[in-house]
């Protein structure tokens, strides 16, 4: 288990644990009751630090190395019937931009969200998930051929960004994300967005229109990062948690300003620590809502989407 620089309490708890488990088992002497006692100990202090967070910390652990990603999550909701599609027909097939058809509960759906990878190797294969312009293209190209056949999407999104490389902006990464977000806002199809880990700038809304967009608890969603906020206004990196905090990006602070449909709890701990129970919830809240979504009829998904999207924020008539 790797331990976040908060998770210091719970680190020295969790290896206590460990040592009595330990002794136990090399022993004849009953210590059951002091490792039940040990083990409410180490689940009371986990509830009080992840029960007060602050948003620097969420950050942390939107990006815990150990937190499931895109793929494990298709595998687990699909279970295993996941079909994934490659390439965007012009270029080559994007790493970083995953997708394809798979079934829940018998219904098949379209899923696409980047893959930052398991390892070092794959980390670079898939360039940290972030995604080319003809990574988008690509999502755009399944979101089409998922409208085609009247499938519902399914995005989960978790990027530090678009790939910022000299490339992409010659393959027209801007343009890439801007066709997305009008397409987005007009497929037929109902289209449901989960923030799983990281949701930075135009390379997570690249994927992110839909009927509902909704954010794990422990996850970010902002136009920028901390730190890269951190050094445009103060020139440094150390003023991240106090670029965090002003941003407010957490699930809390975008579910109160109206820009996310909603939030899903995760286990105690974060879903690194109990991947299964995370996506035991991630399907029911997809099913719920595809179930509701599916009620509407095409033109009625469409203007309640570009609605949503259109009332956001504040706008200020000089004339007046």
């Amino acid at each position: 288990m790797t331990y976040l620089d908060f998770e210091k309490p719970i680190q020295d708890l969790e290896t206590e644990l460990t040592k009595l488990r330990e002794v136990s088992s090399k022993s004849k002497v009953d210590l059951t009751e002091k490792i039940k006692e040990l083990e409410n100990h180490v689940l009371e202090k986990t509830k009080e630090l992840y029960g007060n967070l602050t948003p620097w910390q969420r950050v942390q652990v939107s990006r815990h190395p150990e937190r499931p990603y895109t793929l494990a999550y298709i595998e687990h909701l699909s279970n295993k019937t996941f079909i994934e599609l490659h390439g965007d027909r012009t270029v080559g097939d994007d790493k970083a931009m995953v997708g394809g058809f798979g079934e829940i509960d018998g219904q098949t759906v379209m899923f696409i969200g980047q893959q930052k990878g398991i390892n070092t190797k794959m980390r670079q294969v898939r360039r940290f998930g972030m995604a080319n312009p003809e990574g988008y293209r690509k999502a755009l190209r399944l979101m089409k051929l998922a409208e085609k056949f009247n499938k519902p999407i399914v995005t989960l999104i978790d990027t530090p960004g678009a790939y910022p490389g000299l490339e992409a902006e010659e393959r027209g990464q801007g343009e890439a994300i801007a066709r997305n977000l009008l397409e987005m806002a007009q497929l037929k199809v109902p289209v449901i967005c989960i923030i799983i880990g990281e949701g930075a700038s135009g390379g997570a809304l690249g994927i992110g229109i839909g009927d509902k967009v909704l954010m794990l608890e422990n996850t970010w969603y902002s136009v920028i990062s901390p730190e890269s906020c951190s050094s445009i206004l103060w020139r440094s990196w150390n003023f991240k948690e106090k670029a965090a905090e002003a941003l407010k990006l957490t699930a809390e602070d975008m579910s109160k300003n109206g820009l996310i449909d909603g939030m899903i709890k995760e286990p105690v701990g974060g879903a690194h620590r109990n991947p299964e129970e995370m996506f035991i919830t991630v399907k029911k809240e997809i099913l719920k809502h595809l179930a509701t979504l599916s009620k509407d009829t095409p033109v009625e998904r469409i203007n309640k989407r570009i609605e949503k999207f259109a009332s956001m924020g504040v706008v200020h008539d000089l004339n007046d």
